[in-house]
């Protein structure tokens, strides 16, 4: 039985992912590789048979040149922070969650389970749908951290793994008459997908088309990054995560229950999941139906928005900006006769483009400091006194038992005399003193 700790692949990768250097050196290498990935992104454009500049053009006018169009991007910030959040919780304590993807459809789905069978009037079914959420893809990550503790699976596999069974999951749910999928309305086809949720359990915009609409949940998501940045920086939780992803050794030592944390901090961050599964099922971004591929990728992105931000839940705001920008300006690509999945390749440069850089200057300081050489210590000698003045000394000197203006250690009270010399070293010193001779 193994004993829940940091998962090693997990901490390596994000060892290697965030080696933390600062300093002006990675500013400007960040700086000089975003620009590189521009131009590999438009290079890209080009060669695809597209105009780099209306294809920019296309981006800025679907994602940023009227209210609407912010209004849009913004939709999509909301759940890509949530993900970004909850994945720095998880990474803080040293456990690499990559299962997002399945853990916002699994928040979907027990949302929709909950908004479809309970007829509960008001805002109170909101209420509800978004506990529902966070409860159940908090339990399905944390099956993750059971799996580690009995049966020692890697929670990086079992996460990963874990996306693919919650996938087919909704896809039953939503192929089950039963279960969740749409009721009949005369003789039409049913498709896979459910009924919408009710209208008092979806989440109010402020603001009127095609004035800038600002969704309940991006309020929502911006409260949870500042509060968990807060806490995981000013609280003694957050110290003892910081300090468990850290050192888990050092952790365990210092009293900390390292696998209770480490798989709470799982939890949370599949909780937050979930809540940005019943944001996409609550909010204008879809349909308000649970659908097989209404995740739209928003979990692989959130991890990445994490990953540009280096774990840090405030700066994951403007980072969850930047994709939210590209995600909405994308579908505007189309119109250019640019691919629209050259969208995801420009975001692929952009992550390696933020990651990059620390990582190859800390090798370049490893290396450096392994190279050079170590400096030699010297140690201090303890003084030594003259020789005293005595007529004897001269016949010494003349029957060769000390060389003329040598000084003889006196040992003091408290040392000790040298011990004798080895006879053997008189003939090794003569044979010395022999060939310098004959050298010279």
């Amino acid at each position: 039985m193994a004993t829940l700790g940091i998962d090693g692949t997990g901490q390596r990768l994000l060892r290697r992912l965030n080696p933390g250097p600062g300093g002006w050196q990675v500013g400007l290498a960040t700086v000089a590789t975003v620009g590189v990935a521009l131009g590999l992104s438009a290079l890209l454009i080009a060669v695809t048979g597209g105009s780099p500049t209306a294809s920019t053009k296309a981006l800025y006018q679907g994602s940023m040149a009227s209210p609407a169009a912010w209004s849009t991007s913004l939709l999509y910030v909301a759940p890509l922070l949530l993900v970004a959040v909850g994945a720095c919780v998880s990474a803080r304590s040293g456990f690499f969650n990559i299962g997002q993807e399945g853990q916002v459809l699994i928040g979907a789905l027990a949302g929709a389970w909950v908004g479809l069978r309970l007829a509960v009037p008001g805002p109170l079914l909101l209420v509800l749908v978004l506990l529902a959420s966070v409860v159940g893809a908090g339990i399905w990550a944390g099956l993750s951290a059971l799996m580690y503790r009995f049966r020692g699976v890697n929670i990086v596999v079992s996460t990963m793994l874990m996306t693919f069974l919650a996938q087919q999951l909704i896809s039953f749910a939503v192929n089950t008459p039963w279960l969740l999928q749409e009721s009949r309305l005369g003789r039409g086809t049913l498709s896979p997908q459910s009924n919408p949720v009710p209208e008092n359990a979806r989440l109010t915009s402020l603001g009127d088309y095609p004035n800038l609409q600002l969704n309940g949940g991006l309020v929502l998501a911006v409260v949870v990054a500042v509060v968990l940045a807060l806490v995981m920086a000013r609280t003694r939780w957050g110290f003892r995560l910081k300090m468990v992803g850290l050192n888990p050794a050092a952790a365990r030592h210092a009293g900390v229950r390292v696998g209770a944390l480490g798989g709470i901090a799982l939890a949370i961050s599949g909780a937050l999941a979930g809540l940005a599964g019943a944001l996409l099922l609550t909010s204008p971004v879809g349909t308000n139906r649970l659908q097989p591929g209404m995740s739209l990728n928003i979990g692989w992105d959130g991890l990445l928005v994490a990953l540009v931000a280096r774990n840090n839940p405030l700066l994951a705001i403007p980072v969850a900006v930047l994709f939210g920008v590209l995600r909405a300006g994308g579908s505007f690509l189309a119109a250019t006769g640019v691919p629209s999945f050259l969208v995801d390749v420009v975001k692929a440069l952009l992550v390696l483009a933020f990651v990059a850089p620390p990582v190859v200057i800390g090798m370049l300081r490893r290396r450096r400091l392994a190279d050079e050489p170590a400096t030699p210590t010297s140690t201090p000698t303890a003084p030594t006194a003259p020789a005293p003045t005595d007529p004897a000394a001269g016949s010494s000197e003349a029957a060769g038992s000390a060389p003329a203006g040598s000084t003889a250690p006196v040992p003091g009270p408290r040392t000790t005399a040298p011990p004798p010399a080895d006879p053997g070293d008189a003939g090794t010193t003569g044979t010395k003193d022999a060939m310098e001779g004959r050298l010279a």
